[in-house]
């Protein structure tokens, strides 16, 4: 992706001069004659470097303080050229917002140079030290320009799933080398008229042509797939998940990681600002997401029609499996307090009734019969429960065990209410994303 660079210059034999020497397949140059289209240019664009000349009748310090403050968030490198040498004249523009400042005539060649060094500089405080892409600001930059150009495009909004349970289970620097063969990947995929940024630690950008864009995600899919197995322990990829460790996170089981790709284009809609396009983006993202593999999502064109689109329920239905009465009524009363809707079920039965619970509070039972166990096996088999959430409680002290039967976080008894609380609101919370 290009930088862009603005010229603000009444003079058309110099303001194209400056243009020659400046324009590239790296950087785009744009001239305004006048103050009011700058301005618009500026809000639009949001250029990398604004070259303002003392052409105009407006005192160029002045300018400068309205371009600055025009853009406060953004932060563009700012150079004043003036017919001045004197020194206060320096001072007064400098002091008034402008990076630098050049007396005229000036040397093509430091010119050249010095706004070069200046593009430089700019683009290299927008990258991301880690990764050493575009952060977040400067994506929304890139997305921003790409929208004023009204040009076909297509974004397509790249993200590890699971990548913080990875992170837990396998450390920073496994974590850390995951994302760079990731991104390897995806830049290698990439020629120079794309654009790549980041919106998170493991959320991308990649802004494409959307000729390309749907083939583009069917690849970096396979390609993500082939490689994620590489980054697993032996025993992990026996067991076919991964077991959350430390404090706070002990005993809960955790799916591999896994890439989903939202991808939009402007073909079928037409977007006014970056704020439009990452909301679309997000809700195909959110389609696109399943839970245990990798997919992608491209929009297509869409059929309205009246109550085709119902808004989802929010699910905050609990079954609770407990074989001490005491404990039930407890964990009924409290839950109920909190604001869900909760059944307590007496035998290890599958339930008949047809409202899919959020969250299923199972007691293992005892070791022998493992009653309990046998019925979590038995509800992630069933596929009317497979989205619900499954907590085992249990005096055996095996996780693995209990996880193996497909539970989302084993909780040894004794518990503290508390603790489970907690986990009760991530789940319910989570099933209902």
């Amino acid at each position: 992706m290009q930088s862009v660079t603005l010229i603000i210059d009444r003079r058309l034999e110099l303001s194209t001069k400056y243009k020659k020497l400046l324009e590239s397949s790296t950087n785009k140059v744009i001239v305004s004659k006048d103050l009011i289209t700058a301005i618009k240019l500026i809000q639009d664009k949001e250029p990398d470097l604004i070259i303002i000349s003392d052409s105009f009748d407006d005192d160029l310090s002045d300018f400068c303080k309205q371009v600055r403050a025009l853009t406060y968030n953004m932060r563009p490198i700012i150079v004043a050229m003036s017919k001045s040498a004197d020194f206060n004249d320096r001072i007064k523009v400098l002091e008034s917002g402008a990076d630098d400042f050049l007396s005229e005539p000036v040397n093509s060649d430091e010119f050249k140079v010095r706004m070069t060094a200046h593009l430089r500089r700019e683009f290299e405080s927008n990258l991301d030290a880690k990764q050493f892409l575009p952060n977040k600001n400067y994506t929304l930059r890139a997305l921003k320009r790409k929208l004023s150009e009204e040009t076909p495009w297509a974004v397509l909004y790249i993200s590890i799933e699971n990548f913080e349970s990875y992170k837990q289970a396998y450390t920073q620097l496994a974590s850390d080398k995951l994302l760079q063969t990731y991104l390897a990947i995806i830049q290698a995929s990439l020629n120079e008229n794309d654009y790549i940024g980041e919106i998170s630690e493991n959320i991308f950008l990649v802004i494409t042509d959307p000729i390309k864009a749907e083939k583009l995600a069917r690849f970096l899919i396979f390609a993500f797939d082939s490689v994620a197995n590489k980054f697993y322990a032996e025993h992990d990829l026996d067991r076919g998940y991964m077991i959350m460790q430390g404090d706070e996170y002990a005993g809960k089981r955790a799916n591999f990681v896994h890439s989903t790709i939202g991808v939009l284009t402007n073909e079928f809609a037409k977007y006014k600002d970056t704020a439009q396009v990452l909301n679309a983006l997000v809700q195909i993202h959110t389609l696109a997401d399943e839970p245990n593999r990798s997919n992608y999502l491209i929009e297509r064109p869409k059929i309205s029609g009246e109550d085709s689109v119902q808004e989802p329920i929010y699910n905050n239905r609990i079954v609770i499996y407990e074989t001490d009465e005491a404990l039930s009524i407890l964990l009924n009363t409290i839950l109920n307090l909190q604001g869900y809707t909760t059944e307590i079920v007496n035998e290890y039965t599958i339930p008949e009734n047809d409202t899919i619970p959020a969250l299923i509070i199972v007691d293992a039972g005892d070791l022998e019969k493992k009653n309990g166990l046998n019925l979590c096996y038995n509800l992630k088999q069933d596929e009317r429960f497979k989205t619900s959430k499954i907590i085992v409680t249990s005096i055996i002290h095996d996780k693995e065990l209990v996880l193996n039967t497909g539970a989302d976080l084993y909780l040894p008894k004794p518990y503290e209410i508390t603790q489970l609380i907690k986990w009760v609101n991530e789940f319910v919370k989570e099933f209902n994303m």
